[in-house]
């Protein structure tokens, strides 16, 4: 059985989904989604079509003219979820499962109103990337395998339905409204994606605008109103969009990452909400992933870094577009020191820290990391060294221009660039990227007067003065590179002169709380309990978790902070804190 996903059941051999049709009623009483999906084949076929599924209860299983079809679920594995085997007859392109899913559903958050910002209706969320959508549908779940598809969602009359595909119409034909998506574009299934809740929608520009609960809105559409500059600068770079349209969904708190960028309809976090527009790369991150990722994608989690190292490269590249080399140098530093915390986070499993992943019985949620971001990065920026700016982007850009709607191996990636850029490879160690752990000694490294001047005051508790014009990037790094030894009273006295305590820029806080529960700063703790009571962002609970888990002093708090608000949380945060809590 040729499977060349091991985090799917599809079987090569087996017939491809070209599309699918879903209808889903949301259920808030139950936490279910009832639902029923036709799948349509490429090609007739038959013989057995393996699907994959998580906890869905499967109700039936019928042809295209209503005529039950065998099938058989099998018993759940702990990371593939269930293969659901279908028994196709001679010359079948279509077929209907009628399922519904589980409250449990590894993609799906619930919240109740006093989970949200207007505290009067409640909410529901997906998050499909790695492999969750089976928990939402019964599919191919493997990025190799692209889709279109059409949507219906029944929802309750009071909310509005969002999904990440162009918007078909809503009626209303009882107690219940039923929104009708199309996304006429083929996409892999994690970038399957919708909300329902309490949402109003501000224009930003011709091709976009922001979602939000309404009590959000106007701060959301102030902090992300250059979007379409943004958008622009970006096809200036890469090419034309593909997508149609570029909105934002700004999501509840308990939303685990800091974006998703799911096509026509990326999910933010309210974390970004600064209000000073200081956290808005996470948008040109999400936006790069237009066409490195969405257009241009891994085959498999074991080629991650090629989602990811590319969609950092471009994001960086609009960043000094925008606001000039000082700045996308100083994201380039922060993501080196977030390359080196993840590096020793893995110190006992190095394998995890090389490019091209070997995951078979591995849950990708396990080994999620900065290394396939940053790593990656520092591949590339060698090759732009290489080679050259202008040469760089031709290459880039016919890259995208090849693989565009599809999806990629690694090994695809190197004999590609092999013919592109021939030489290349070898000349900046590519190996010792993909293949080996740790930093190549020879990776570049980020150089800039402004990161000569926080290192100049590395570890000291600087004068006013001398950092009046600062920007939240550079107390970011300043706080980072705070030494591991750094004192008690230092710590009050910075925190006295600056007000970290009290930041609203969430980075900047996580960075110095980190640093201030190192040393035991009273204060700290009680800012770091109501911030992980605030957030659900796997950014910030990771390392607050972590630093409180890796005291004695601090470890009963950390187990009590996370039953009180486990609740608040993302089933997939909730699985990563408790990997945390449960280390010796």
């Amino acid at each position: 059985m040729p499977r060349l996903d091991p985090h799917s059941y599809n079987d090569s051999t087996q017939p491809e989904t070209e599309s699918l049709d879903w209808k889903a009623r949301v259920d808030f009483r139950t936490r279910r989604l009832h639902a029923e999906v036709t799948l349509t084949l490429k090609e007739p076929s038959a013989g057995p079509l393996d699907l994959d599924t998580r906890e869905l209860d499967i109700r039936a299983v019928v042809d295209d003219q209503g005529k039950p079809l065998p099938f058989h679920l099998a018993p759940p594995e702990p990371i593939l979820g269930s293969r659901l085997r279908i028994q196709l007859p001679k010359g079948l392109r279509q077929l209907t499962v009628r399922y519904r899913t589980s409250p449990q559903a590894s993609a799906l958050q619930w919240l109740t109103p006093s989970q949200t910002a207007g505290g009067q209706h409640p909410f529901l969320f997906s998050q499909c990337q790695a492999i969750h959508a089976r928990s939402v549908i019964p599919l191919q779940d493997t990025p190799r395998i692209r889709i279109r598809y059409k949507a219906a969602l029944t929802i309750p009359k009071a909310l509005k339905a969002v999904m990440a595909a162009g918007f078909v119409r809503r009626e209303e034909p009882s107690v219940e409204a039923v929104e009708h998506y199309e996304m006429p574009q083929p996409i892999p299934p994690y970038l399957l994606a919708f909300a329902v809740g309490s949402l109003a929608a501000k224009e930003l520009g011709p091709r976009s605008r922001v979602w939000a609960e309404p009590e959000l809105l106007e701060a959301a559409a102030s902090e992300f109103e250059d979007v379409d500059a943004m958008l622009r600068m970006a096809e200036s770079l890469f090419g034309p969009y593909d997508w149609e349209r570029f909105d934002l969904l700004t999501m509840p708190p308990s939303f685990p990452y800091g974006g998703m960028e799911n096509p026509r309809l990326t999910f933010l976090t309210p974390t970004l909400l600064a209000g000073d527009k200081s956290l808005v790369n996470v948008v040109a991150h999400e936006l790069a992933h237009s066409w490195t990722g969405n257009l241009v994608t891994n085959a498999s989690a074991e080629h991650f870094w090629l989602n990811e190292s590319f969609t950092v490269f471009a994001e960086r590249r609009i960043l000094e577009a925008l606001e000039g080399q000082e700045e996308a140098t100083l994201h380039a530093a922060l993501g080196r020191r977030s390359l080196e915390t993840a590096i020793e986070h893995f110190k006992a499993h190095p394998q995890h820290t090389v490019l091209r992943t070997h995951l078979a019985g591995i849950d990708p949620d396990d080994v999620f990391s900065q290394v396939p971001y940053e790593k990656g990065y520092l591949m590339l920026c060698a090759m732009e060294q290489a080679v050259g700016r202008p040469a760089f982007d031709g290459y880039l850009k016919r890259y995208i221009d090849t693989f565009r709607f599809q999806a990629l191996t690694t090994e695809d990636w190197v004999a590609f660039t092999e013919r592109e850029l021939p030489g290349v490879l070898a000349k900046v160690s590519a190996d010792a990227y993909l293949h080996q752990p740790g930093i190549p000694s020879a990776a570049p490294s980020a150089r800039s007067g402004k990161l000569e001047e926080i290192q100049r005051l590395k570890g000291t508790v600087p004068s006013p003065d001398a950092v009046k014009d600062w920007t939240p990037t550079e107390w970011q790094l300043f706080l980072e590179w705070l030494p591991v030894n750094f004192s008690r009273d230092n710590i009050r006295a910075l925190d006295e002169r600056f007000r970290f305590t009290n930041s609203t820029n969430s980075e900047v806080l996580v960075s110095w709380l980190v640093a201030a529960l190192r040393a035991h700063y009273p204060p700290a703790l009680e800012r770091t309990e109501t911030f992980l009571g605030e957030v659900g962002r796997m950014k910030y609970l990771k390392p607050l978790y972590s630093a409180l888990h890796s005291s004695r002093e601090y470890r009963g708090k950390a187990k009590e902070i996370f039953q009180k608000y486990a609740d608040r949380y993302h089933p997939i945060a909730k699985q990563g804190i408790e990997g945390i809590l449960s280390r010796a």
